[in-house]
């Protein structure tokens, strides 16, 4: 029977038990890092100040971050015998409860202690780890990420500028080659930024060889000096407003001739001799390539955790003045209606609640995995765990911020008038903050595909660097054992599946192992045809038309299989969670998601007669009935989210 609603019971009142269990769920195996976080950035001044312009801005997200590194934020990131804590998973959650703050402040701290620093660490050696890691933790040296290029993006392996040895003096000579080669948006370059992990194909021959073009390496380059004026060789420029995150100094560089020692080469991977004689652990040119990529993965599930974080405030923000604003007469005319009250309100705002319920378990999932394989030597990490969790972070990455760009515009647009000022905080976030996250450390549509293509590909090494119309020729030759490959499977949900009807027509669709098994149906569908789309290229003249006229259903196929990963995360975590009325409610939750997520691709379940038309009918009805269950409930469900109370400061919650 569904819920109904009490007009004169205050919703302002929760059940503190079940917000604790909701909490402790979602918190994950880090709880103890976001508790004390949560009395760290419980402080309405870390809020952006829309009043202040670009240098202002700047200069206070600049001093927020020293205040961090004071409190020892950053340690975490980076290995012990370097000067860290070694615990990767508390540093993606702290990076993620920034979120909560201010964006500028989570990228620009990531751009420094995630991206930049990560690549000191991660593809460096001792020289470089005993000369920069400490000064970067403690903000001594302020760098930058130096990948992205005017001309290229997505495509790092086509970068244009060059890192050429020069033996006669021991030095590289980065320049930039064309005016695409420019470095462009690169966080930190426009003011803060003294080095730069500038990324570059590195061309060198030893004695009696010509030089050759060894691919994209990665190099230690001073960009300005101790008074903030440019080396020589480097020009500086500045990005200036963009459409969100002023504290963040995005910026250029351009090189000219610039010479840097040969110990400069962050050399983890490939190092040049005095001679320079090349020489690489890994021989294969495309697998040394992925593998420098791969250990920079952090950066990715950063940018995910964020996203992710942002959501939840929006929705945090938007609720809770969905349950103090009034309009309308109720049908007696003796009070007015609280707008979440109605059907319309609530399924604007219920359904992506228990989406984001949904991808922070999977975050979670996510997080310990990366810290599990980052906690291990490098050598002794399985590459098809590694390819996997590449995968996963490009998916969820995708899927989450598509998500939280989507849900703040929703939030905002619920707030009417109140959500346009900037006091409250939702055109702040929607008005550009957010949106660079669909974009940044892999644009959602670039990591989408790779899903898709690692998805179809088996995560085979032969596959990998391909471009279009070799990757469609290599899965046309394979195809058959594409398809013929089990997902494997966690043991809660084989439970649910062996005890569910195998057809999801004919059961409840409450039913668990129902649910997973329609999300399962449509992902194995989708690889299916659209492998066999693809087997027509092993003799096509043109394989990259095939590959272009299957794209989107290759894209498909990829949300189709990260979505259903998320369902099984959001499972596993009702399965792991203690208490009994969180266990509960987090049900009701998890079946808005699924119900919802159905509603919202109803049109393919229906053309591939994956359900019924009764069974179309029945899951819209599932979702009003669900909104009206959730809607006693739904200040329960922000308030477990823990997100301090100074970062909710918003006028408009105090009168509606």
């Amino acid at each position: 029977m569904a819920a109904e609603i009490d007009p004169t019971t205050p919703d302002q009142i929760t059940d503190t038990t079940t917000v604790d269990g909701l909490r402790a769920a979602l918190d994950g195996r880090w709880k103890d890092v976001r508790d004390e976080l949560r009395i760290a950035l419980d402080r309405a001044d870390l809020l952006p100040d829309p009043a202040l312009d670009l240098g202002p801005s700047r200069a206070k997200i600049l001093a927020e971050m020293k205040e961090l590194a004071s409190q020892n934020f950053a340690s975490a990131g980076f290995r012990t015998e370097h000067g860290g804590t070694g615990d990767v998973g508390r540093a993606i959650v702290g990076i993620e409860m920034l979120g909560y703050a201010d964006l500028s402040l989570m990228v620009k701290s990531g751009v420094q202690w995630g991206l930049f620093g990560g690549a000191v660490e991660n593809l460096g050696t001792a020289r470089h780890h005993e000369r920069y890691v400490a000064d970067l933790i403690d903000l001594k040296l302020l760098g930058s990420f130096g990948m992205t290029e005017t001309g290229h993006g997505s495509n790092v392996q086509a970068l244009e500028t060059t890192a050429t040895y020069d033996p006669n003096t021991g030095e590289f000579v980065i320049d930039s080659t064309t005016p695409l080669a420019r470095k462009d948006y690169i966080g930190g370059a426009g003011e803060h930024a003294t080095v730069s992990a500038v990324f570059a194909q590195l061309i060198t021959g030893g004695p009696g060889e010509e030089p050759t073009n060894r691919g994209v390496h990665c190099f230690f380059v001073p960009v300005r000096g101790d008074d903030g004026e440019d080396l020589p060789g480097v020009t500086t420029s500045d990005c200036g407003y963009k459409g969100g995150l002023r504290g963040v100094d995005n910026g250029r560089f351009v090189f000219n001739e610039v010479r840097i020692p040969r110990e400069n080469l962050l050399n983890r991977y490939a190092d040049v001799a005095a001679d320079g004689t090349y020489s690489s652990p890994i021989e294969s040119d495309n697998r040394r390539f992925f593998t420098m990529l791969g250990t920079l993965i952090r950066g990715r599930v950063s940018v995910g955790a964020t996203a992710g974080a942002a959501a939840r405030k929006a929705l945090a923000l938007a609720i809770r003045y969905a349950l103090v604003r009034k309009q309308f007469d109720a049908p007696d005319g003796t009070y007015e209606i609280t707008i979440l009250d109605y059907r319309a309100h609530q399924r604007k705002l219920l359904p992506l609640l228990a989406k984001s319920y949904a991808i922070a378990f999977a975050q979670n999932e996510l997080t310990a995995e990366l810290h599990d394989v980052q906690s291990l030597e490098a050598d002794t990490v399985d590459p098809h765990r590694q390819r996997l969790l590449e995968s996963w972070a490009a998916g969820l990455k995708a899927y989450g911020s598509g998500h939280a760009s989507h849900t703040i515009n929703v939030c905002r647009e619920a707030c009417g008038g109140a959500g346009y000022l900037d006091e409250n905080q939702l055109s702040i976030l929607r008005g550009g903050d957010i949106d660079v996250f669909t974009t940044f450390e892999g644009d959602n549509t670039v990591l989408t595909q790779l899903v898709g293509k690692e998805l179809l590909g088996s995560y085979s090494d032969e596959m990998r660097g391909l471009n279009a119309a070799g990757w469609v020729r290599f899965v046309a030759g394979m195809v058959g054992d594409v398809v013929a490959e089990k997902t494997a499977v966690r043991q809660v949900v084989q439970t649910l599946l062996d005890s569910s009807d195998e057809d999801p027509d004919k059961s409840e669709l409450t039913n668990r192992g129902t649910q997973i098994r329609l999300f399962r149906n449509r992902e194995d569908h989708l690889r299916r045809t659209c492998a066999q789309r693809l087997r027509k290229a092993a003799d096509a003249d043109d394989p990259f038309t095939v590959f272009n006229n299957t794209q989107d259903h290759l894209l498909k196929a990829a949300t189709a299989h990260t979505e259903r990963l998320v369902l099984e995360s959001f499972i596993e975590a009702i399965d792991k969670c203690d208490s009994r009325s969180a266990a509960e409610l987090l049900g009701k939750v998890c079946d808005l998601f699924v119900y919802s997520a159905l509603e919202a691709d109803l049109s393919w379940f229906l053309m591939h007669r994956h359900v019924s038309v009764e069974r179309a009918k029945a899951i819209r009805r599932g979702v009003n009935d669900l909104c009206e269950q959730l809607r006693p409930h739904a200040r329960t469900l922000v308030d477990a989210f823990g997100i301090p109370e100074a970062l909710l400061t918003a006028p408009m919650l105090e009168h509606g």
